[in-house]
């Protein structure tokens, strides 16, 4: 694949002036100050890692979509519509709200009257403690991964706005998002998240305005696309017939199974660094319209970040190709070289810089959370007071920062981010995710079988990805295309050991499942005057009714292109 970084220091370089530095330092100047100002709301380790499980559903609503626009939304998504044309629509309607319903309406409860700190102590409880380290580690690992994304994509803005090598964008990058976090927890970083989302919608609007006005609105865009690429450019389902050639490489049974269930529904229920969002809510109700609450904006975000990819297809024909000097990373800074006017790209920059900001923090915080509780204090070093783990904890944070640019430079090696990113989900959320699901819905479902799910889940899509795909031993066209069967084959492996390993193996005492699993009691209810099931979704008709008003907008949506 061709490095996105001789293609910056090539020719991107963003004309900046004296307007656009001073929009960027006030902007930098608010985030250090929201940082100071949380500080002095940090008393405990609860406080640092999960807000004092305090916030209003409307703050964490939008901490949880700002958390997921970093370098996935923006640069990943606005080069998969680069690459793959309206396609990219999939990742939003049906690989992401219905998951979001899914997990305020369903699991949030159990997330929350657990009164769990990570999803891996999740699995502590409903299994057992195998489960839970190889799931903490394996956590830790891919929030590391994750965050080099970020960083990386961080830094090629940095380094068009300023010319400076990578590797300083990197560090630099880096060493602010280190700064704010260490200094406020999660309540500076979602604070910050909010104030990031609107930022992040300012930079967006006029890339798409001014870009489809120079492509020649939207018929002459169309029309450029089709002649370019074909008239499965256009459409979100065109030529996904299996047995059918398209861009994105996937028939319709794919996506849906790959992408719209296994992918989608392993990232928005298990991935901590969004469900730590609704976590740090005030209450269980607060915590269950998190994700709902941003399941209605994620649901036109598509449009900000599809059209600069379509844009960029038409004013550069081979953008991504050999013939390029430009990756499809290059899809945003490209088109802000060449259609942002001074003060409007000032604008631009600052909401790009906040967007993987956002995604970096929301990664490392979730990173500093699980490495706290569910390594260190529960193997490493056990019982001490909670001022230890509040230190050690803002001590993690640096050192996940360290490795985060570490792992940017492997992100630089990938021409679509987008793509790295659904590898890294296929490989460490959708394993996770089949183990909570069945351990959730099955009571049945043994102590031992949620470790070697997990293996099973794991080495499964590993060994689809890098062995049937990349050695050709099945020929699947494109890299997407291979991460939605990588998803599909980890799912399946991971529940058919499950059910296996289950069989032969004791089940957890069924008075210890209480809350844990579907249907059964949360501990306390009694106390509280209620009875049994009393707190399940279907018995909440508000959040019914907000879950079929965004599952309603997602299903017409994709009829209408």
């Amino acid at each position: 694949m061709q490095s996105p970084t001789q293609t910056l220091a090539e020719g991107l370089r963003l004309p900046t002036n004296g307007l656009d530095y001073t929009i960027l330092a006030i902007y930098f100047i608010v985030v250090l100050g929201i940082g100071f100002a949380a500080r002095r709301s940090v008393r405990t380790s609860l406080d640092f890692f999960l807000s004092g499980r305090s916030l209003p559903a409307w703050v964490t609503g939008l901490a949880f979509v700002a958390a997921n626009l970093g370098a996935t939304e923006i640069l990943g998504m606005a080069a998969t519509g680069a690459q793959y044309g309206v396609a990219v629509v999939h990742w939003y309607w049906i690989g992401a709200i219905p998951a979001m319903v899914f997990l305020g309406l369903v699991m949030m409860p159990f997330y929350y009257r657990s009164k769990v700190r990570s999803v891996p102590e999740f699995l502590l409880q409903r299994f057992d403690k195998s489960a839970h380290l190889l799931s903490s580690a394996l956590f830790a690992f891919a929030a590391i991964l994750i965050a080099g994304v970020n960083l990386y994509a961080l830094s090629i803005v940095v380094e068009a706005l300023l010319g400076w090598p990578q590797w300083v964008a990197i560090v630099v990058a880096g060493l602010f998002v280190l700064a704010y976090i260490t200094i406020g927890g999660l309540s500076s970083a979602i604070y910050n998240e909010v104030l990031q989302f609107f930022v992040i919608l300012a930079a967006l609007i006029p890339i798409c305005v001014i870009g489809l006005k120079k492509a020649g609105g939207w018929d002459g865009l169309s029309g450029s696309i089709e002649k370019q690429h074909g008239g499965d450019f256009l459409t979100a389902w065109g030529g996904t017939g299996i047995g059918d050639a398209n861009p994105l490489g996937a028939n319709w049974l794919t996506i849906i199974l790959g992408l719209g269930f296994v992918l989608s529904f392993g990232y928005w229920t298990t991935n901590f660094a969004e469900v730590q969002r609704a976590l740090s809510a005030k209450n269980l109700s607060a915590a269950q319209r998190t994700p709902l609450i941003a399941a209605f904006p994620k649901i036109f975000i598509v449009f900000l970040v599809m059209i600069p990819g379509l844009v960029a297809a038409v004013l550069v024909p081979k953008i991504g190709t050999a013939g390029s000097d430009l990756t499809y990373n290059d899809a945003i800074p490209y088109l802000m070289q060449e259609l942002l006017p001074n003060g409007v790209l000032g604008i631009a920059v600052t909401g790009l810089l906040a967007a993987f900001m956002a995604g970096m923090a929301a990664n490392v915080s979730s990173f500093n959370t699980v490495f706290t509780y569910d390594i260190w204090a529960k193997y490493v070093v056990k019982g001490r007071e909670d001022g230890y783990y509040l230190n050690f904890g803002r001590l993690i944070t640096a050192i996940g920062v360290l490795a985060s640019i570490g792992t940017a430079f492997i992100a630089s090696s990938f021409s679509n981010i987008m793509g790295y990113l659904q590898t890294l989900f296929s490989f460490f959320n959708v394993p996770m995710f089949v183990v909570f699901v069945i351990g959730m819905f099955w009571k049945r479902a043994s102590v031992k079988s949620g470790v070697w799910g997990l293996v099973a889940g794991t080495t499964a899509a590993m060994v689809n990805y890098f062995w049937i795909y990349k050695q050709g031993v099945v020929d699947i066209p494109t890299d997407q295309g291979a991460n939605f069967v990588s998803a599909i084959v980890g799912f399946v492996a991971g529940a058919v050991v499950m059910v296996v390993v289950t069989l032969f193996t004791a089940p957890k005492p069924e008075a210890e499942l209480a809350g844990l699993v579907y249907g059964t009691a949360s501990p306390g209810l009694e106390d509280e005057g209620a009875e049994a099931g009393d707190d399940a979704w279907y018995r909440k008709p508000a959040l019914l009714g907000w879950g079929a008003v965004v599952l309603a907008a997602a299903c017409y949506l994709p009829y209408s292109l």
